[in-house]
C-alpha cells in the first residue's frame, strides 16, 4: 500500500527510542565524540560518506553493548570487510539477510535501518530491559470541566439545593397553603393560656417596592447562569418529537398527496393513449409485419450462406495467392535463364581476358630473355677471369722454378 513508503520514517523514530533507552547519548555521542542522531538520520540521503560511518560505528557499538568483541571501525577501513563483518554478527542473531550486501554501502535505507534495529533489539535483550507498567497522566482537562460544570448554578441543583434547605427548616416554622384549612381558630398555650390565631382571609400582598425588586433582579441577574439539560433519555422529550414530526409529516402529506393523485391521474391517462396507439398502429401494419418477419428469415438465411460461401472463397483465395507466388517464381528464373543465354557480355570478357594473358606472356618472356642473357654475360665473365687466373698462376709457377 502507499504506507510502506512512509515505513522507513516510523522504524527510524523506534529505533532513535531504543538508542535512547540504551544511552547512547553518553556511552555513544560523548565518548566517540559523534554528532546525535535526528529522527530522519538514516532515512533521507544527506552525506553518503558520513552516514556510511555513523552506520558502521553506531552497528560496531550495538554489538559491543550484545557483549561481542568488534573494533571500532574507522574512515579508512575497507567498506567490504566492515560490511561483512556486521552481517555476521546479525546473521549470528538468527536474522535472515535478504538483500545485497553492497545495499549497505550507501550508509542510508531501509536495509540501514533494519540492520540498526535488529542490532538494538538484541541489545535491549542484553541489558534485560523491560517494559513497566504505563501510568497514565492525570487528566487536567477534565477536572478543569467538572469544575466549569460546577460553577454552573443549573435548574435541578436549584431545585434541590431549595428542597434541602426546606427539609432542614421546622415544619413549624413554615406556612403552607395547604395546611390553612385545618389551622385551628383557638390554641392552647403550653402556660394554660389560651392564645387565638386567625387564619388570614385576606389576599396576602408584598410590600416590596416593584421598583427596588427589579433593580436587584437586574444586578443579581448577570451572576446567575442557569443551564437547562434536557435529558436524551427522557420519554416526555421524546414524546413531544414524535408529535411534532407527527404534525409535520401529515402536513406534508396533505399537499403532497394531491399531487401525487394528479400525477397518478397523468400517467394512467398516458399510459392508455399509449396502449390505445398501440393497437391501433399494431392492426394497420399486420400486413407490413408479417411481410418484415419473412424478410427476416430469408435474410439470416442468405447471410448464413454467404458465410459458408466466403469461408470457400477464402480458402480458394490463399491456394490463388500460393500458385501465383509460383508462378512469379517461375518466370523469374526463366528471365534470369535467358539473359544468361542470349548474352554475349561473358565471351567479350573471355576475350578481354585472353589478350590480357598474351600480353603477359609476351612480356614475361622478354623477361626471361634479358635475365637468360644476364646470366650468360654473368658466366662468361666468370670463366675468362677463371681462365686469367690459371694463366696467372701457371706463370708464376714457370717463374718460381726458374729462379731455383
Amino acid at each position: 500500500g502507499p504506507g510502506l513508503l512512509y515505513m522507513p520514517f516510523v522504524v527510524m523514530e523506534d529505533l532513535l527510542d531504543k538508542l535512547k533507552l540504551l544511552d547512547y547519548e553518553l556511552e555513544f555521542v560523548s565518548e566517540l565524540k559523534m554528532r546525535p542522531l535526528n529522527r530522519h538520520y538514516f532515512v533521507i540521503q544527506t552525506n553518503p560518506g558520513e552516514q556510511f560511518f555513523m552506520f558502521t560505528s553506531l552497528a560496531s557499538w550495538l554489538v559491543r553493548k550484545i557483549g561481542k568483541q568488534f573494533e571500532q571501525p574507522q574512515e579508512f577501513d575497507d567498506p567490504n570487510s566492515t560490511i561483512s563483518n556486521i552481517l555476521d554478527h546479525v546473521r549470528k542473531m538468527g536474522v535472515t539477510i535478504d538483500f545485497a550486501p553492497s545495499k549497505l554501502k550507501q550508509g542510508f535505507g531501509e536495509q540501514a535501518i533494519f540492520v540498526l534495529d535488529r542490532l538494538a533489539d538484541e541489545a535491549l535483550r542484553a541489558a534485560k530491559f523491560a517494559w513497566n507498567t504505563p501510568i497514565p497522566p492525570d487528566e487536567e482537562g477534565q477536572e478543569d470541566e467538572e469544575i466549569e460544570d460546577d460553577a454552573e448554578v443549573t435548574l435541578d441543583r436549584v431545585e434541590e439545593d431549595m428542597a434541602a434547605e426546606y427539609s432542614e427548616e421546622e415544619e413549624g416554622d413554615i406556612l403552607h397553603i395547604d395546611d390553612l384549612s385545618n389551622y385551628p381558630v383557638k390554641e392552647r398555650g403550653g402556660s394554660g393560656t389560651t392564645a387565638e390565631r386567625e387564619r388570614p382571609d385576606h389576599i396576602m400582598e408584598s410590600h416590596t417596592d416593584a421598583e427596588m425588586w427589579r433593580l436587584e433582579v437586574e444586578r443579581v441577574a448577570p451572576s446567575l447562569k442557569v443551564t437547562v439539560r434536557v435529558d436524551s433519555r427522557n420519554w416526555r422529550s421524546h414524546l413531544e418529537q414524535m408529535h411534532s414530526y407527527r404534525s409535520g409529516i401529515e402536513e406534508s402529506l396533505t399537499s403532497t398527496k394531491n399531487q401525487l393523485d394528479k400525477l397518478q391521474a397523468e400517467i394512467a391517462k398516458t399510459l392508455e393513449k399509449i396502449s390505445s396507439r398501440e393497437k391501433y398502429m399494431n392492426s394497420q401494419l399486420e400486413v407490413q409485419l408479417n411481410e418484415y418477419r419473412q424478410l427476416s428469415q430469408v435474410l439470416a438465411q442468405t447471410k448464413e450462406q454467404y458465410k459458408q460461401v466466403s469461408s470457400g472463397v477464402t480458402e480458394r483465395s490463399h491456394l490463388l495467392a500460393q500458385i501465383t507466388d509460383d508462378i512469379e517464381t517461375a518466370k523469374t528464373e526463366m528471365e534470369d535463364r535467358g539473359s544468361s543465354m542470349t548474352d554475349g557480355s561473358p565471351l567479350v570478357n573471355i576475350r578481354k581476358s585472353l589478350a590480357r594473358v598474351k600480353t603477359e606472356i609476351t612480356a614475361m618472356d622478354v623477361r626471361i630473355g634479358v635475365v637468360e642473357h644476364t646470366l650468360l654475360q654473368a658466366r662468361m665473365k666468370d670463366r675468362s677471369n677463371m681462365q686469367r687466373d690459371l694463366h696467372q698462376a701457371v706463370t708464376d709457377h714457370h717463374i718460381f722454378n726458374d729462379s731455383y
